[in-house]
This record gives C-alpha cells, sequence and structure tokens, in this order.
C-alpha cells in the first residue's frame, strides 16, 4: 500500500478521499489554488501545496504543476477524485510517466470511454445496446443537423468529450437546431476542450439508471447494483439514490452484466460507472448512454447499500491488490439517498424557475448528524464560495432498512442544514423529497422541469420579516445595566403622553417586493396585516421568536436568517432611492443586469443596433452554467458596458436598450 498519495482536487471529494486516506494511515496532500488557501480540504490534509491561481487552467487543470507538487512532497500516487482532470488520459499518462499511480483505470480505457461515439462502437461490438443516434465523429453542424433530421425530433445534443451534463442541449423544435449546436460546441470547448458532438434520440419520460463497476488489474471484474439517477435538472443530477425502486432482480442482473461486459470491452481497471437510459414503461429496454471512468458524485448510497468503502478499493486496486470478493458476495441492504447541496439562488420566471449560480462567504454553518445520516462536505465557516469552479459544495446522504425511512431522515436532515451567506438549493430539495411522486418511486429527468415552480417557496413568511426587524431592533436598544440613556432617542417608540409610536423598518428579501415592518414593545406588524404579539431572544446564532403565540426557532448571521433548509438575506431598502431610480427609468429604458457573478463570454450585439423581444444580445457564464441576457423588447441597443472576458458581479450593468416607439405606445 501506498505512504503518501496527492488528492488532485478541491471541495468535499477532496475532503471525502482525505477522510479515507487517514483512516487507512496514509498520508494525504492536498493541492489548492489561490483562491482555495484557506479551504476546508486544505486544513485537514497532513500537507498542502499551492499550485497556482484561481483559474482552473491555471491550477487545478494544470498537469505540470501537479505532477511538481507530488514530486516535491514525495507522494506515490494521485487521487484525481472527479472533474477536473479524473477522465484525462493525457493527464493518467503523464503520471505513469513520472513514475506515479494514477488512483483510475488506464489510460487508454479512459481515452475509449471519453469519446462517446467511439464507446458506443465498443460496448455494441460486446452485445450491450445502445441508444440510436448519429455515426462517426468529427461530425459537422450541417452533418449533425441531417442526423437530427433522420432521427426525427426531440434529439439530445452531447459532447463527446467529458460529462456532467455540460454542453448537453435537448432540442425539440428543429429550426432551433443550429442555434442550439453553437451553444453546445460553445460549452464543450470551454468545460473540455473539445467542441466535438454527437446527437442521439431523446427519449420522452427516461429514467437514468447507472451500474457500479469495480474492477482489479487480475481479470475480476463485479457490479455493486445501481443507482436511480432520474431527478435531474439541466441534466445535472439533483437527488440520487440505491437500489431503484424500478427494477426487477431479474432485470437489475441483466443490467449488471451489460455492466461488466462494457467494462471487459476497455480493459478496465479501478471504479467505473456504466449509464443507462431506461424507458420506465418497459425497463427492460435499457440503454447504454456512456461510461464515466471514475468515481462518481452519487457513490455514497453505493457504499451505505453495500457496505464497502469505493475509495479504499480504489486504493487497493491500484497498489495491485486483487479484490477478494465475487459477484454472489455484494449484497445490498437497505435504501440509501443522496441530495446535492449546490450553491445557487431559485428564481421563478413565469412558468419556469431560473438556478442561478450564487456567492459569496459562510457566515453560519451547522451540519446535521444523526442514524443513518452522513454528509461529505467542502465547507467550513468563513469559506468563501465563489464562481470560477462547480456550484456543489456539499452532499447530504441518508440510510434506512427501507426507501420511505431514508427519505424521512433525508428530510429531515436537509432541515436542519443551515448555510448562511451563500444562496443554496437546500430546501428546493426537501420539498423535492416531498413531492408525491418522489415518494411513490414515479421518477424520471423531466419531473424536476415540470414542477420546479412548485417547489420553491413564493413567498417569505412573515414571522420571518418579523425576526429581522426585532433583531435591528435590538441593535439599536442599549444593553441592560449600560448609563442612562435619553429615552427620546432610544428605539422603545416611548412618548410623554401618549401611546408608544411604532418603529419603522424598511425591508427587502432580493427578488421579492419590498415589506415595512413596524415594531413597538410586545408587537410586530408586518405590510397592512394586523399587529401581532412577538417577542424575541438571542442565543449565539439562534434567533427565538414567539410570534402569536407560537416559537419559532431561527439561524441568523450579519443580516440573514434560516430555518427548515430554507434562508434569507434581508437587507434594508430605501424608499426614496428607489423611488428616485424609478423616475429615472420612467421612460421605459430597460437597464439589463447581471443576474449572478460570472464572466461574459459572448456579446452579440453593439452600441446602436435594432433589437427585436427576446433576441440574445451577450451570455454570461459561471460555475460553467451558461445564462443568456435578451433584449426585454424591440428597440435600440444604447450602451454595452462589457466585453467578452469581462468580470461581472451581480446586478452589475451590462447593456441598456431603449425601446422603440411601437414598444412604448404598448407598453
Amino acid at each position: 500500500m501506498f505512504e503518501t498519495v496527492l488528492v488532485a482536487n478541491r471541495g468535499e471529494i477532496a475532503v471525502r478521499v482525505i477522510r479515507t486516506l487517514r483512516r487507512l494511515g496514509i498520508r494525504s496532500v492536498a493541492v489548492h489554488s489561490d483562491a482555495d488557501a484557506e479551504a476546508r480540504h486544505v486544513r485537514e490534509a497532513d500537507q498542502a501545496v499551492r499550485i497556482g491561481p484561481p483559474a482552473a487552467s491555471q491550477s487545478y487543470l494544470s498537469i505540470e504543476r501537479l505532477l511538481e507538487a507530488a514530486r516535491r512532497t514525495g507522494a506515490e500516487a494521485v487521487h484525481p477524485g472527479y472533474g477536473f482532470l479524473a477522465e484525462n488520459a493525457a493527464f493518467a499518462r503523464a503520471c505513469e510517466d513520472a513514475e506515479l499511480v494514477f488512483i483510475g483505470p488506464p489510460a487508454g480505457a479512459i481515452e475509449l470511454m471519453g469519446d462517446k461515439i467511439r464507446a458506443k462502437e465498443t460496448v455494441r461490438a460486446a452485445g450491450v445496446p445502445v441508444v440510436p443516434g448519429s455515426d462517426g465523429s468529427g461530425l459537422t453542424d450541417a452533418q449533425l443537423i441531417d442526423a437530427a433530421r433522420r432521427i426525427g425530433t426531440p434529439v439530445l445534443l452531447k459532447p463527446s468529450a467529458g460529462g456532467g451534463g455540460k454542453g448537453m442541449r435537448l432540442v425539440r423544435d428543429e429550426a432551433r437546431l443550429a442555434e442550439e449546436i453553437a451553444a453546445a460546441r460553445r460549452e464543450a470547448l470551454g468545460s473540455f476542450g473539445d467542441d466535438t458532438l454527437l446527437v442521439e434520440r431523446w427519449i420522452d419520460r427516461p429514467r437514468h439508471i447507472e451500474i457500479q463497476v469495480l474492477a482489479d488489474g487480475h481479470g475480476q471484474v463485479v457490479h455493486l447494483g445501481e443507482r436511480e439517477c432520474s431527478l435531474q435538472r439541466r441534466h445535472q443530477k439533483v437527488i440520487e439514490e440505491a437500489p431503484s425502486v424500478l427494477l426487477d432482480e431479474a432485470t437489475r442482473a441483466a443490467m449488471g452484466e451489460a455492466a461488466v461486459q462494457a467494462a471487459r470491452s476497455c480493459g478496465y481497471r479501478g471504479a467505473g460507472t456504466v449509464e443507462f437510459i431506461v424507458p420506465g414503461a418497459d425497463p427492460a429496454a435499457y440503454c447504454f448512454m456512456e461510461m464515466n471512468t471514475r468515481l462518481q458524485v452519487e457513490h455514497p448510497v453505493t457504499e451505505l447499500v453495500t457496505g464497502l468503502d469505493l475509495v479504499e478499493w480504489q486504493l487497493r486496486v491500484a497498489a495491485g491488490e486483487r479484490l477478494p470478493f465475487g459477484q454472489g458476495d455484494i449484497a445490498l441492504t437497505g435504501h440509501a439517498v443522496e441530495a446535492r447541496i449546490c450553491a445557487e439562488t431559485a428564481r421563478v420566471n413565469g412558468d419556469r424557475v431560473d438556478f442561478l449560480p450564487s456567492a459569496g462567504p459562510v457566515l453560519a454553518l451547522h451540519e446535521p448528524d444523526g442514524e443513518g445520516v452522513r454528509v461529505d462536505s467542502g465547507l467550513a465557516l468563513g469559506t468563501e464560495v465563489g464562481t470560477a469552479y462547480d456550484p456543489m459544495v456539499a452532499k447530504v446522504i441518508a440510510h434506512g432498512p427501507d426507501r420511505p425511512t431514508a427519505l424521512r431522515r433525508l428530510r429531515a436532515a436537509l432541515a436542519d442544514t443551515v448555510v448562511l451567506g451563500v444562496d443554496t438549493n437546500t430546501a428546493f430539495l426537501r420539498r423535492l423529497l416531498g413531492h408525491p411522486a418522489v415518494t411513490a418511486g414515479e421518477l424520471d429527468t423531466g419531473l424536476i422541469d415540470r414542477d420546479a415552480a412548485s417547489l420553491v417557496a413564493a413567498r417569505v413568511p412573515d414571522e420571518v420579516y418579523a425576526a429581522a426587524a426585532l433583531l435591528r431592533q435590538a441593535a439599536l436598544t442599549p444593553p441592560d445595566g449600560s448609563t442612562w440613556t435619553d429615552p427620546f432617542s432610544a428605539p422603545s417608540g416611548w412618548r410623554l403622553g401618549g401611546e408608544p409610536a411604532w418603529t419603522v423598518h424598511h425591508l427587502r428579501v432580493p427578488g421579492q417586493e419590498p415589506v415595512v415592518v413596524r415594531v413597538r414593545p410586545g408587537l410586530v406588524r408586518v405590510g397592512d396585516a394586523e399587529p401581532v404579539s412577538a417577542t424575541l431572544h438571542l442565543d449565539q446564532d439562534r434567533a427565538v421568536l414567539h410570534w402569536d403565540g407560537v416559537t419559532h426557532v431561527l439561524r441568523h448571521a450579519d443580516g440573514w436568517l434560516g430555518r427548515d433548509g430554507d434562508a434569507w438575506h434581508i437587507t434594508d431598502h430605501d424608499p426614496v432611492e428607489a423611488a428616485l431610480r424609478g423616475a429615472a427609468g420612467a421612460s421605459g429604458t430597460d437597464t439589463l443586469t447581471a443576474p449572478m457573478p460570472g464572466t461574459v463570454t459572448v456579446v452579440k450585439v453593439s452600441a446602436g443596433d435594432q433589437v427585436t423581444a427576446g433576441q440574445s444580445l451577450l451570455v454570461v457564464e459561471a460555475m460553467k452554467m451558461e445564462h443568456v441576457i435578451t433584449a426585454p423588447h424591440d428597440g435600440t441597443v444604447t450602451e454595452i458596458d462589457v466585453t467578452a472576458g469581462s468580470t461581472v458581479a451581480m446586478d452589475q450593468v451590462l447593456a441598456v436598450v431603449v425601446p422603440s416607439a411601437a414598444a412604448q405606445e404598448e407598453s
């Protein structure tokens, strides 16, 4: 076994790998960019090496710097985690050339399965059924369009390289093929350095089921059962579970054997995952999609139902050990479900929900525990969550003797999760796990897109605004035992010879209308509602609110309040400034601002251009996600304040569009 292993990754997966290394008595070496100098994985490793500036291309994607870090620290092996260089054949070869053990499959297997076109051809030859789609590599835009027309819409555009849903586009309208191909190529090139695409038939209401395989270097290959990954958004997995309620024993065995054959077809070694698309109405008609030649984000659910530590077996296989168990020794016990915590803001936009990357410092943090609950996290108090890397910051996993118990434990764990200072999807995930179709096991990859709006809180509860106002009131109130204070300057509402006056607080939550909250001793009035009896006392980071006879416990930190997985950033609102701003825009001029912090990747217009409502003007990218900024109406672009490559903050002005006479008249 190895003495020292370098972990060529960051965040929660680096922390998770370090945990197993520590348990096995192996010295761990972390690497970090300047942005991660104080990150949790750096603090938990035995040693850490700076490898460059925040840009991934100059740090976590720099093969030269990673190998130098390994050389300097005496590492014998490198664990790539997932993402970054985990499925990069050149990195695997470079490790071998540097006499380092790459804890993963051979470079040839990575290369073969990383090319989705060659991978399909290879597993098809091994007798594994595949999804119908385009043939050949290096197809031009015109050839992709011809293939899509031959297959018939809807179709799925997929990058041949990479994974994780990056660059994938579902196209239902043939007229949009050219535009979607261009967008898919751009995202694929930015994410993987390769814009080669393929096109596949889209199966409506499909289920995404994958098989975990484990192979040693001595010819032994086993599968560890399946994971259901059908709850997805923008082709990104959100909730995963093991086993799947869809499969019977016969189908599970058949899919497992197909996965084993796929692994054998490429000479696989280590832990890997074979992904299948499965029609919900006919599970036996499963088709191979791709193979991920690395550890998966969702590996904890397999660990919990099998009792195996997959990182440990990656290490043992890489060290040349044989698997001491065969297929007949693998048993699945109970049920496990995982939820991915991402730094993002959900905004309802008509009948859809936009999930935009979020950023900020972690001001308060509480991670759940309890029976059957596991947390894999890269967060720590004070962590600065930025937009340079993937938005996933933690995973909460629950295991139980059956599926209802696991779901119930996970919902409770998410309710007990507190992250203040940066928006997360925690409350959204908790509501999703309570969706009737989810509890019934009636899943498909389109469920979230159809029902997302119903899973986002429509409004901020009155008691949250009340707690925010009372916190502000407490900050203004002199502490007990202090020196004498002028009663006219204290926020008690005291008046000579009359009832106490209301202290007025103008508050706002981003994305919501401002609210006026009035406070006097023992009473709070939110908006136009009737006054309610309310008192607040503080216990460290807990705010205990007695509201109309009911006690609410909230976490608080620097303008943030959290409860049951929800978190609200409540700011002061200046109605005078807002009125002046509204008057300045009364002419109908629309200022377009950045919906999230990120980088402008494309600018399609110039000052003076005539545009139509809905026309794409520019693209902002953050955390490998693109957001298209469109014209709000017909008109003229009078200002473009950014160029391709510009870094922007949330709400920064990007462009100004003056409406045409017709648009202004219609308005």
